[in-house]
């Protein structure tokens, strides 16, 4: 589109010549300016979207940790069940991040993660009806709410996209800067289209990642899983300990 854009702007100039002169190249810096502007506040906006998502990794994997630490405080054998519950939990949460997922595989994902987070309270419930004074409890509790909340976070976080809107509009002013730069071309101050199409490369590279940053689940710019990797050996080794 946006090279389509070029080629009508400079049959343009050309058929216009040197009566379509004026103020040309005032009109096409101002619209440049428009364009980086719009660039600028587009990549803000994706950049801002994905650093929220790593931390909301990084929160999530530290309150399951944490979860995980408080579960072998309980009392045999709920914390070796907790333990096995948590693993299979941040397994979950590993898997659907190794693949681009399909709409169904994600809802069964966070329908997998929601039993066993079920299962996870129904063994605070067992514990809590034996003895309620027992305060590693009320600290297992707190921690698996905190978990509980982060899990949410992260999945807002990953559902929170720059509107297509400004995609659009994005697109529509590099368009019509394209467009404008192409008949400035066209009326023979630049005879060459090399610059105008180098022009054009960058603006759709730049244009391409922020739509890649902006894809939390199948850009090429993905939001690094190694906290969750890292806790998900963690408690692999908690339970490996508890089952011995």
């Amino acid at each position: 589109m946006i090279v389509a854009a070029s080629e009508i702007g400079r049959l343009l100039g050309a058929r216009a010549g040197t009566r379509g002169d004026e103020n040309v190249l005032t009109l096409e810096a101002a619209v440049l300016g428009l364009l980086a502007l719009m660039i600028g506040f587009t990549f803000a906006m994706a950049l801002s979207r994905f650093e929220a998502r790593r931390d909301a990794v990084a929160n999530e994997a530290g309150a399951i940790g944490t979860t995980a630490l408080r579960a072998r405080l309980l009392p045999s054998p709920h914390n070796t069940e907790c333990l096995k519950l948590l693993n299979d939990f941040v397994q979950v949460r590993l898997d659907i991040t190794q693949r681009v997922p399909s709409p169904v595989e994600l809802d069964a994902a966070i329908a997998r993660s929601n039993e066993i987070q079920e299962a996870l309270w129904q063994e605070v419930q067992v514990v809590t009806e034996t003895d309620k004074e027992m305060l590693p409890t009320g600290f297992f509790i707190q921690s698996l709410n905190e978990m509980m909340g982060n899990q949410d976070k992260r999945l807002n976080a990953i559902r929170d996209r720059v509107p297509n809107i400004v995609f659009l509009t994005l697109s529509g002013i590099a368009a019509i800067a394209s467009a404008f730069a192409g008949y400035a071309s066209g009326l023979g101050r630049r005879p060459s289209r090399l610059p105008v199409y180098v022009m054009i490369g960058l603006i759709c590279a730049v244009i391409f990642m922020i739509q890649d940053l902006d894809r939390p689940l199948t850009g090429f710019i993905k939001v690094s899983q190694q906290p969750m990797i890292n806790t998900a050996a963690s408690v692999k080794a908690m339970l490996a300990r508890a089952d011995g």
